[in-house]
C-alpha cells in the first residue's frame, strides 16, 4: 500500500510540475512505423511520460443511421483486451498508476496515456492491447450502452445539451456534424459489436495517426514504443469522405421552464490555414474571447447587467469553420440581450478594434502563452494540436511573433471578414415567453 501511495503521489506531481517554458522547449520528430507522424519533447524533470494521439475520422465516421458508435467505442477500449477481462485490465492500470483514456471528437478519435517511466513497458503493452485486440465483451458493452442511454435521457432537459444538439442539426443539415456525438436513444440501442469492430478496423490505422510524446523517454525508446503500440495496425484507414460545409443560418427557440434563458449565437468562421486566421483569433479575443475585458462583456454585463458572463470563440473543424458565442439571462430580458449582441457584433464588423484594444489583446495573448506548457500533459495536448492543424514543428517558436506582427489594418480586415454577416444563427432555450430578437428590436440604453 505504501508503494502504491508513493506512485500515486508521483503521478500527481508529474501532472502538476512546471516544465521548461515554451520558448525553450525542443520538439523533435521521431521515427516510428511507416505512416505514423510522431513528435517528442524529451524532459527528465520528473520520471513521467505523457502521450496524446489521434486517429483522423472521429464521430464523422459513424454510420449515418447509427450516430454514437465512436463514442461508445471510446468508452470500451479499456474494458478488457487480449487475454484480460475488464476487471483484470482495470486492475492492471490501477496497480501501476497508469492513466489511459479515449474520446471521440467530431474529426478525430483521441487517446492519451500517462505513466511513471518505470512502468512504461506495462503501460505501452496495455495500450497496444486496447487498440489492437479490444475484447468488446457482452457485459461491458451492455453496461456502457446503459450508461450512455441514461446520460442521453438525463441530458434531454439540460439547456446546454439541448442548445448544442439543436444548433448542430440546424447549422449542418444532412451532414455528420449535424448528428449527436453520443448518438440517440434509438441509435445507441441498435449499435452492435460488429459496428464497433468495423469502426475500429476502418479508423485505427497508421496513415491517419498523429502522436505527441512528452517526458522521460529518448527518441530511440519512443520509436520502439511506437512500433509496439501502433506498428501492427493497418497501413491505411478506410475513411468515408466528408463534405465541406458552410454553417447554415437559423433561428431556434426551445421551450424549457428554466429560471433563465440560455442563448447561443454564431455564424461562419475562418479556416485555420487562412492568412487572416491569426488576426481573426486576436479580434475574436477582443470581441468576446477575453473573459473580463471583451467588448461583449463590457456591454452586456458591466454596462447593463444583463448576464453574468458572455463569450465567443472560433471553431475550426476539418470541414467547417464558425464563430460561436453564448450567454444566459433572465427570460424577460433575453430579447434585449440578443439585440445588444447583434448590434455589437455588427458595430465591431464595421469599425474593428481600436489601436488600444489591439495592443492590449496582443500583450495578453503573448504573455499568457507559456501557461499552456506548464505540465507534461498540457505540452502533449498543445503539441498534438499543432500537429493536427499542420502548423509546423517550429510553431511554438514563431507563434508569438505572428501575433506581434498583426497590424490594425490586419485586425480590422479580419473583423470585417469574420463578423460582417453578423449572428446568422441564434438559439434560445428557456420559457416559452422568450422571444428571439429581430433586427428591429431596440437596443436598451446604457445603464
Amino acid at each position: 500500500m505504501a508503494q502504491l501511495l508513493v506512485r500515486l503521489g508521483m503521478a500527481v506531481i508529474g501532472l502538476l510540475v512546471v516544465v521548461p517554458a515554451s520558448q525553450a522547449m525542443s520538439i523533435q520528430k521521431i521515427d516510428g512505423p511507416p505512416g505514423v507522424e510522431a513528435w517528442l519533447v524529451e524532459d527528465y524533470t520528473v520520471p513521467m511520460i505523457a502521450m496524446d494521439f489521434v486517429f483522423a475520422g472521429g464521430a464523422a465516421q459513424d454510420p449515418a443511421d447509427k450516430p454514437g458508435v465512436a463514442n461508445m467505442l471510446s468508452s470500451l477500449l479499456d474494458e478488457g483486451a487480449g487475454a484480460m477481462t475488464s476487471a483484470e485490465f482495470q486492475k492492471a492500470l490501477d496497480d501501476r498508476s497508469i492513466n489511459m483514456s479515449f474520446d471521440a471528437g467530431r474529426d478525430g478519435f483521441y487517446g492519451d496515456l500517462k505513466t511513471l517511466s518505470e512502468n512504461r513497458d506495462e503501460a505501452f503493452g496495455l495500450l497496444a492491447a486496447a487498440l489492437q485486440t479490444p475484447r468488446l465483451d457482452k457485459e461491458p458493452v451492455e453496461r456502457i450502452r446503459a450508461q450512455i442511454a441514461a446520460s442521453i435521457k438525463s441530458d434531454a432537459n439540460d439547456p446546454q445539451t439541448a442548445a448544442t444538439l439543436a444548433v448542430c442539426a440546424k447549422a449542418f443539415p444532412n451532414h455528420p456534424y449535424g448528428r449527436p456525438l453520443d448518438g440517440t436513444a434509438e441509435s445507441v440501442a441498435a449499435i452492435s459489436r460488429d459496428d464497433l469492430e468495423t469502426y475500429r478496423s476502418h479508423v485505427f490505422a497508421r496513415d491517419n495517426l498523429k502522436v505527441a510524446i512528452v517526458g522521460a523517454i529518448s527518441a530511440k525508446e519512443a520509436g520502439t514504443m511506437l512500433a509496439r503500440v501502433f506498428g501492427p495496425l493497418p497501413d491505411r484507414a478506410k475513411l468515408t469522405p466528408v463534405a465541406d460545409i458552410v454553417p447554415q443560418a437559423g433561428i431556434i427557440a426551445i421551450d424549457q421552464p428554466n429560471p433563465q434563458t440560455l442563448i447561443r449565437f454564431g455564424g461562419p468562421g475562418i479556416k485555420r490555414d487562412d492568412p487572416d486566421f491569426m488576426a481573426g483569433y486576436v479580434v475574436n479575443h477582443i470581441l468576446g474571447g477575453g473573459s473580463f475585458s471583451s467588448r461583449l462583456y463590457t456591454e452586456v454585463r458591466e454596462k447593463r447587467g444583463l448576464a453574468y458572463t458572455v463569450s465567443t470563440s472560433l471553431v475550426t473543424l476539418a470541414h467547417a469553420d464558425a464563430f460561436a458565442g453564448g450567454t444566459a439571462t433572465r427570460a424577460d430580458r433575453a430579447p434585449e440581450t440578443i439585440a445588444l449582441i447583434k448590434s455589437e457584433v455588427a458595430r465591431f464588423a464595421a469599425e474593428g478594434p481600436t489601436e488600444a484594444e489591439l495592443a492590449k489583446a496582443k500583450s495578453y495573448m503573448i504573455g499568457s502563452y507559456a501557461l499552456r506548457f506548464d505540465s507534461s500533459s498540457k505540452i502533449a495536448r498543445q503539441v498534438l494540436g499543432i500537429m493536427v492543424d499542420n502548423l509546423g514543428i517550429d510553431y511554438v517558436e514563431k507563434r508569438n511573433s505572428l501575433i506581434e506582427a498583426i497590424t490594425i489594418e490586419d485586425a480590422r480586415r479580419a473583423a470585417r471578414r469574420l463578423f460582417v454577416d453578423g449572428t446568422t444563427m441564434v438559439a434560445t432555450v428557456g420559457p416559452a415567453k422568450t422571444k428571439t430578437a429581430t433586427a428591429e428590436t431596440q437596443v436598451p440604453p446604457q445603464l
